[in-house]
């Protein structure tokens, strides 16, 4: 705010510990003033310096009366403390955790079952105008389902938000919504098919992480169709960037995928009996978080509700304990042990237990697999050799075979729940779902939170064109009085990341250098952005990271195995190996 400022004026102040403090001014202020005479709260008399270059002013705060608004753009002042105090006051005084800002509504999560989801809410919400209800998920996918019906032009919700904000739950509420509004024929039961695809996508695509025990670590996208009289007729799933890495690594407090733990938990089954697990603890692909147990889950129980899913879906038990069988078999793969034998030649001792288990249930020859875990061949124009490989390099192959795996078996999930999914009848129209990571900034940022925080780039930029640019446009167009509203514009960031010689074009020709490496990459984008875009900077004390001014903060991400993840290579005889399987896969789509 700048101008005049009239005593007993209330503006925000920002504070270290809680953000921004509120205070009263107890005298006037006029233009060229240096200094701010001010009273918080708690009674403290504090000065408050005014910056002589930018003679910006603390922002004001909002009348009283306007606190707890249930509409973020009825406040007369729309800033970060306001927004703030706005969503506090609302959620602390009366545990509201929806509040409207616009067309978007934003969502607190409460860490906590709230009895407001059931039959009755949405039965309440079914067939309202959205701002006649208070804020809520059902009235959002009310309008989408109006919208959908009334102007019959398709919907899509987009659910954003950085990670453990409670993405996916709002993006089960919606479908429930859906399913409960759209009154299908009781012969079909799409609705409960797609309800049944959500346990078993956590089971294989979420995970506990230290933000969240519920971590959704891939994106996903769900087109539900509709017939002409607005009854759900089918679903159709995409899914995008599973952090495959997850599979073979996990930081201190963190856990693999979740259907690990429910299958280490389920071990004493006499079905899993052959697959000879036990605890999760006893796996080195589970055990590395050191914290095996979500309080208040218990993994053999939801192991349960997996198996109940899949056979909602129509996926039999033969083909259920397949799936568990090539699970079964990633697991002893991570305790293969691979012995040094010099710097650049390793060994697998003939009777490693856990391989003869791995290539047992994969039903490949134990032998050949020992091989080329320890080999790669090599082909040039006139010749074809075997070269042995290093201890670091045959484990990086082991673990490369593990995701790998894994990814074609969660992309033959994907496939059979859209087959399970798929619509007898024509589809009229339909709705959309896009549940998506959110932004995220750990201590330790690689290419998976480079690749995320990209497609929250993305996004932000969808929410920028919708919210202000074509609304304000449209303002204009139609003469309407309007003052224009300055928004941070991510374009500049985008396209630090994905035009010529961005980011990801100089890691791509990185690539393809013979002799390309993380520490040369680095120095190229040192060399090409670090002066020229305000976006782009370095650590003081590291040659081997960068930073990104990002719209909801700025990262530094460690450049160590941005090569490798962005090639995503895997041993091509193994591969070949798997081909040669006796193991009868299961039915429909091969894993292979």
């Amino acid at each position: 705010f700048e101008g005049c400022l009239n005593f007993n004026a209330h503006v925000w102040l920002p504070d270290a510990a809680e953000v921004w403090k509120s205070a009263e001014l107890l005298k006037d202020y006029s233009p060229g003033d240096l200094t701010l005479s001010l009273q918080l709260e708690d009674g403290t008399v504090v000065e408050h310096n005014v910056d002589p270059k930018t003679k910006n002013l603390p922002p004001l705060r909002n009348p009283n009366i306007l606190v707890g608004e249930n509409d973020l753009t009825t406040l007369s002042y729309l800033h970060e403390p306001a927004v703030l105090h706005n969503l506090k006051v609302r959620f602390i005084d009366s545990k509201l955790i929806y509040t409207y800002c616009g067309i978007v509504l934003v969502a607190i999560n409460p860490y906590e079952s709230l009895p407001i989801y059931e039959a009755d809410i949405i039965n309440a919400y079914s067939g309202q105008n959205m701002g006649d209800m208070d804020p809520h998920i059902f009235a959002v996918a009310e309008e989408a389902y109006k919208q959908m019906a009334r102007d019959q032009i398709n919907q899509s919700i987009i659910v954003s938000g950085e990670s453990g904000a409670g993405k996916t739950v709002s993006a089960k509420y919606a479908m429930r919504y859906f399913a409960t509004v759209s009154s299908s024929s009781e012969e079909t039961n799409v609705e409960k098919r797609v309800l049944a695809s959500n346990p078993i996508m956590e089971a294989f695509g979420n995970a506990k992480t230290t933000r969240n025990d519920n971590s959704s670590r891939f994106g996903k996208y769900i087109e539900i169709g509709f017939n002409e009289d607005h009854c759900i007729v089918g679903a159709n799933m995409r899914t995008y960037l599973l952090e495959k890495s997850r599979v073979v690594f996990q930081a201190h407090g963190e856990r693999n995928y979740h259907i690990f733990y429910q299958l280490c938990a389920s071990s004493h089954l006499s079905e899993f009996k052959a697959f000879k697990l036990g605890c999760a603890d006893d796996f080195c692909y589970t055990n590395q978080g050191q914290g095996p147990v979500i309080d208040g889950v218990n993994d053999a129980k939801e192991m349960c509700n997996t198996r109940r899913a899949f056979s909602l879906l129509g996926i039999g038990e033969s083909d259920q304990v397949r799936i568990y069988q090539i699970l079964s078999a990633i697991l002893h793969l991570s305790n293969v042990d691979v012995k040094d034998q010099s710097s650049d030649t390793c060994s697998i001792l003939p009777d490693n237990a856990h391989l003869m288990v791995f290539c047992e249930l994969m039903g490949v020859p134990c032998e050949e697999m020992a091989h080329w875990l320890c080999h790669r061949k090599l082909q040039t124009i006139t010749e074809t050799f075997v070269k042995p490989v290093s201890k670091e390099n045959a484990v990086h192959g082991r673990d490369a075979l593990a995701k790998h795996i894994y990814a074609r078996l969660f992309g033959w999930i994907v496939n059979n729940i859209n087959n399970a999914l798929e619509s007898t009848v024509k589809q009229h129209s339909f709705i959309g779902v896009l549940d998506i990571y959110g932004f995220e900034t750990f201590d330790v940022n690689s290419f998976e939170q480079f690749c995320i925080n990209y497609a929250n780039e993305k996004l932000q930029q969808q929410f920028n064109l919708h919210v202000f640019k074509l609304e304000q446009e449209e303002y204009m167009k139609e003469e309407i009085p309007w003052t224009l509203i300055d928004f941070c514009d991510n374009k500049p960031c985008i396209n630090l990341i994905e035009a010529k010689l961005g980011i990801l074009d100089l890691l791509d020709e990185e690539c393809r250098m013979p002799k390309g490496s993380d520490d040369t990459w680095a120095q190229k984008l040192y060399n090409t952005h670090l002066k020229q875009n305000a976006y782009f900077d370095k650590p003081r004390l590291s040659n081997e990271a960068f930073i990104i001014h990002h719209f909801a903060d700025k990262v530094e991400y460690q450049c160590v195995g941005f090569l490798e993840k962005n090639k995503d290579t895997v041993n091509e005889e193994q591969i070949n190996v798997l081909k040669k399987t006796g193991f009868t896969a299961p039915r429909k789509n091969s894993c292979y």
